[in-house]
């Protein structure tokens, strides 16, 4: 029979007379797991998803640290470097040979495949804490967002003399009991829907946040700009301007944290075509749509604001006229972020699951699935392993957003800390291994040049940050934090 009986349902005769069906081998792909039917569209769709954060509020005052000159050309030269990094990693799904080698299934394990054990517990370590930080920076600014709809609503009713102040920290909460929810969706490739959804509402608030700038830009009353950006002895002192510089630098490298989901991104991909060609498309689609959204919001939030940009852009709109729309951009981004945190989340959840199960493989409580609900489009079930260790996952990363709601001091230290290992370095190394690339030619220095110089700014992002976080806990008291 031949490919007939190949592509065939199979179907026997049990010793009782019951029918018994197979799944049909092209049900599956060449790893044998279920096919995989994602797209260019659904990969820009979770590109965008996971780079059109909560970094773009905070493009303005990155932009007002650094200046007319320094701040474009700053955003220009991460773009096309996390293209060109993302570009070299989609290379390294496929272990060997980019079409038909081996697949590796996650960040942690292209590397371990093509750099050896020392590299996979070291990326293992900078990837799983960066998506932890990134879950709390999310959860900050998601009550941040919620808050300021409070208050918003709250001085439109009752005028502008109100105490409409709210605690933060109950927005925190409610988040996180959203997330518990979400968060038992089994497995990453669920989430297309999602990330849709969160893509056009990352889309929407940075379009406001253009229109609301432009708007005040057009109108006039806008703070004073210049080349260089705040000015020494008018703005900050000498020792500010150096850290809110550095600061900046992490707030625009968190800005285009993704490659660390790039390969979970790429394994959701149906083949052919090759996974690399589809995932080097979506990149470039996702970059570049991010970046001209980046470039639109970080030019005009400084010209509206000049040297004082806010460090969250929609909150220097101030919580008045037009109240609906500042809201609406607010609503999005919580929707938004209620997405980006799964994404960020469910390869952590992945690996940790993997490795219990892996460690206990006769223990048939960790790999029990308890059907809810049964159904050809959508189905769900419940695990205990998922249950509990999701659960603890979203109550630690809500209660350490609770602790420290700083949010420029958090993005920019989350920007340096995955900046260059997970977007430069291991992305670079593993290329040189798999392509072969000889010690000491023009391209191994032009790639070890590139590597050394993201690590000083990244080193220099890192003390920027840590310097902010311990200059606001000089006045900070925990739980009591309000907007």
């Amino acid at each position: 029979m031949g490919g007939d009986e190949r592509r065939s349902m199979e179907v026997e005769m049990g010793e009782n007379g019951s029918m018994t069906q197979f799944r049909r081998d092209d049900d599956l792909d060449d790893d044998g797991r279920t096919k995989r039917a994602g797209t260019v569209w659904t990969a820009s769709a979770h590109i965008i998803t996971a780079v059109v954060g909560s970094g773009v509020l905070s493009l303005a005052w990155a932009m007002a640290q650094l200046g007319w000159v320094a701040g474009p050309v700053t955003l220009v030269l991460f773009s096309a470097i996390t293209f060109y990094t993302s570009s070299l990693l989609a290379d390294c799904y496929r272990t060997s040979d980019p079409i038909c080698g081996k697949r590796n299934y996650t960040y942690i394990d292209a590397v371990k495949s093509n750099l050896g054990r020392t590299h996979f517990w070291l990326c293992g370590l900078c990837q799983y804490v960066n998506l932890f930080g990134t879950a709390i920076g999310y959860t900050i600014t998601a009550s941040i967002s919620a808050a300021a709809v409070h208050k918003s609503n709250c001085f439109h009713e009752k005028g502008h003399e109100a105490d409409c102040s709210v605690s933060d920290s109950m927005y925190m909460v409610a988040f996180g009991i959203v997330q518990i929810f979400l968060s038992q969706l089994p497995n990453f490739h669920q989430l297309w829907w999602l990330s849709t959804v969160a893509a056009v509402m990352s889309i929407a608030y940075s379009t406001i946040a253009v229109g609301l700038s432009l708007a005040r830009t057009i109108s006039g009353g806008t703070g004073r700009t210049t080349i260089t950006g705040t000015e020494v002895g008018v703005d900050v002192d000498a020792a500010q301007k150096v850290w809110m510089t550095f600061q900046a630098l992490g707030d625009i490298a968190f800005a285009y944290s993704y490659s660390m989901l790039l390969i979970e991104i790429q394994d959701t991909l149906k083949s052919p075509p090759a996974e690399n060609k589809v995932m080097k498309k979506a990149s470039f689609i996702g970059v570049s749509t991010t970046t001209a959204f980046y470039m639109l919001c970080g030019c005009l939030g400084y010209a509206a604001f000049g040297n004082g940009a806010p460090g969250n852009i929609l909150t220097g709109f101030g919580f008045y006229e037009p109240y609906w729309l500042v809201d609406l951009a607010n609503v999005c981004i919580v929707v938004h972020l209620v997405g980006a945190y799964q994404v960020f989340s469910q390869p952590l959840f992945a690996a940790f699951e993997t490795w219990i199960v892996k460690s206990f493989p006769t223990n048939k409580m960790l790999t029990r699935e308890h059907r809810l609900i049964a159904n050809k489009r959508f189905g769900f079930s419940v695990n205990l392993l998922r249950l509990l260790w999701r659960t603890v996952f979203v109550g630690a990363t809500t209660l350490l957003a609770i602790l420290l709601p700083f949010f420029n001091d958090v993005l920019g230290f989350l920007g340096a800390v995955g900046f260059w290992p997970l977007t430069v370095y291991f992305p670079i190394e593993m290329y040189i291994r798999q392509k072969k690339v000889k010690k000491l030619t023009s391209k191994w220095v032009a790639l070890q040049t590139l590597s050394f110089v993201c690590f000083l700014v990244s080193l220099a992002a890192a003390c920027g940050s840590i310097e902010g976080v311990m200059e606001s806990l000089k006045s900070y008291v925990p739980f009591k934090t309000r907007s």
